[in-house]
């Protein structure tokens, strides 16, 4: 499976004060990405809260993502766990719900070393019935995958690409020059699209597309297509929201953002709370200044 393009980190959006996952708001926001002919949805990732679902609403939660997106565009399901058998029974799950891939993340906090980092996704892309993506983020789990692990995990079919979100675009053309095409590397972060596009990545999971999914379309076929002066046109154009979605801890500036905009309640689960008002106040002049999704 080719992995190219736009692919959006979806939130879950909540009601009750965070008690429940609001189902009917979810399908208006898929319906969204659908419409905008966006390349895939990422349920179950750091934008989705996974650390806050139970393993019941994880699973639910996937499927509805399955059914909401009816086969019209990719659901890339977050399965990781820092324990490798929790990871397993997740994938495995999420194989039988019918997801078109899955994403695993590096594990958190327990800080696995090298060896420890290949036999997990190795063990855990060998329960996967379907295409892996591999999801580097060292800035949220305190462990780092080295490329020389990366290069290791090319005997491993099932994996296929790499959310890089090291923010480390020197590691990145390593794991380029390295591997090859074993991998489609997708940039991690909204605000080094340009720089990732350059040196060889194919696409992005991004933040920002919950808000513009067309944009953000937009200017990845530009890039695709190697007219990086249009691809730059609308990435400027949008960089000061894609800066404000980090003002404070993703999902927060984004969930926000997304009740400015009327798709979803402000529900978040502690413990995150709420973006403060005063930036409420100064993302809904930057949404202004974006303009519409068009």
């Amino acid at each position: 499976m080719e992995f190219k393009g736009v692919f959006t980190a979806i939130i879950t959006p909540f009601m009750s004060g965070g008690d429940k996952i609001d189902y009917r708001a979810y399908e208006k926001l898929i319906t969204r990405q659908i419409d905008a002919k966006i390349d895939g949805i990422v349920p179950c990732g750091t934008t989705g809260e996974s650390p806050t679902l139970s393993h019941e609403e994880h699973r639910e939660l996937i499927r509805k993502s399955v059914e909401f997106a009816g086969g019209k565009i990719r659901v890339i399901a977050g399965t990781g766990s820092n324990s490798t058998k929790e990871a397993v029974g997740l994938t495995e799950d999420a194989c039988k719900a019918g997801v078109d891939a899955v994403m695993l993340v590096n594990p958190y906090y327990n800080k696995p070393t090298q060896e420890g980092l290949y036999r997990h996704f190795k063990t855990v892309a060998g329960a996967s019935s379907v295409p892996v993506v591999l999801y580097n983020i060292k800035g949220r789990t305190a462990v780092n995958v080295e490329p020389e692990t990366f290069v290791r995990l090319m005997d491993t079919p099932k994996i296929c690409a790499i959310k890089e979100a090291s923010g480390d675009l020197s590691q990145m053309s390593q794991i380029i020059a390295q591997c090859g095409k074993a991998y489609s590397l997708l940039s991690g972060d909204d605000n080094l699209i340009p720089a990732v596009m350059g040196i060889g990545g194919q696409g992005v999971i991004s933040v920002a597309s919950n808000l513009f999914p067309v944009k953000m379309k937009r200017m990845m076929a530009a890039y695709l297509k190697g007219d990086f002066a249009a691809g730059n046109s609308v990435f400027y154009s949008m960089l000061p929201l894609m800066n404000s979605l980090f003002w404070e801890t993703n999902p927060i500036p984004v969930k926000a953002a997304c009740n400015i905009l009327g798709l979803c309640g402000a529900d978040i689960r502690m413990p995150l709370v709420e973006l403060s008002d005063d930036r409420k106040n100064k993302i809904k002049e930057i949404l202004r200044q974006t303009g519409s999704d068009e």
